[in-house]
């Protein structure tokens, strides 16, 4: 396996889906419950796709793969994803 990279590699994927920064959202691992930003979840790439794995117990909690031109997004992993209120 590869080395991780840090979960903000991740932004652009997700404001694609989001239309928010989801950097600094907080996502719940449904394998062990941790709750954390998504900036410290661990991110193996994977092509033609990536692996957000959980910081704490390494489950996967979302993959990305670019396919025929769309982007596919499974979040399996994430039982709850909270965006900080704006101001």
């Amino acid at each position: 396996m590869t080395e991780p990279l840090d979960g903000n590699v991740r932004a652009g994927p997700l404001l694609e889906l989001f239309r928010e920064d989801m950097t600094t959202a907080t996502a719940r691992c449904a394998s062990c419950g941790d709750v954390s930003v998504l900036a410290t979840a661990m991110v193996y790439d994977a092509a033609p796709g990536w692996c957000v794995r959980c910081h704490v117990c390494d489950d996967v909690l979302m993959t990305f793969v670019r396919a025929e031109g769309r982007l596919r997004i499974d979040l399996r992993g994430v039982t709850a994803l909270e965006l900080p209120s704006a101001g």
